[in-house]
């Protein structure tokens, strides 16, 4: 099945799901290596400097992996199409204006969103807010 294009359809569609647990994007120390196995990432980003794994922070820990801050994982689960165009944006702006940070990732079916811990509860009413205003009920 093809992935919705229409960002007014996937906004009305979004269903934001907050994620059980802690995730970290994270790094290995100077020199480290990494069994995937053992780190079962949610994600991986190779850059030049090295490869980035999204994991959950316990294991994060108990690997030693450097990361900055514990964020929770939000999953849209509209389909939406890797074409659309737009519903990044929507987003961000939205989020933004809550005063949120988003590191948002694309996967063939559903986009993810990675935000601080701190923030999630927030940034999930937030989502369920914008799939509301897209559906024709009030903030």
């Amino acid at each position: 099945m093809a992935g919705l294009t229409d960002l007014k359809t996937i906004l009305r569609e979004l269903e934001p799901e907050l994620q059980l647990g802690q995730f970290v994007f994270a790094g290995l120390r100077a020199g480290g290596q990494a069994d995937l196995g053992a780190l079962a990432p949610v994600g991986i980003f190779r850059e030049p400097e090295g490869a980035t794994f999204i994991v959950r922070r316990e294991v994060a820990e108990k690997y030693g992996l450097v990361y900055d801050q514990p964020l929770r994982w939000i999953v849209l689960r509209v389909h939406s199409s890797l074409a659309a165009v737009g519903l990044t944006a929507a987003v961000a702006t939205r989020l933004a204006g809550e005063g949120i940070a988003a590191n948002i990732v694309a996967g063939r079916l559903h986009d993810h969103l990675f935000v601080p811990a701190g923030d999630a509860e927030r940034a999930l009413a937030a989502l369920r807010a914008l799939q509301q205003e897209s559906a024709g009920g009030n903030r």
